[in-house]
């Protein structure tokens, strides 16, 4: 299967969240706002909603 240099580049994002300590994450969520919780990890807003979502799962 061939692979475009878009998908490269979504696979190298979601590959960032895997530096991320998740209890730490989960502990901060409450009291921080979405675009706090994405500088003081380190990654895009955008990742920051993914998780949230997953997480409310």
């Amino acid at each position: 299967m061939r692979k475009s240099t878009k998908q490269d580049t979504m696979n190298q994002r979601e590959s960032a969240l895997f530096g991320m300590d998740f209890h730490q994450f989960i502990e901060k969520e409450p009291s921080m706002t979405n675009y706090e919780l994405a500088e003081e990890f380190g990654v895009n807003l955008e990742a920051v909603k993914k998780l949230k979502r997953q997480i409310n799962r």
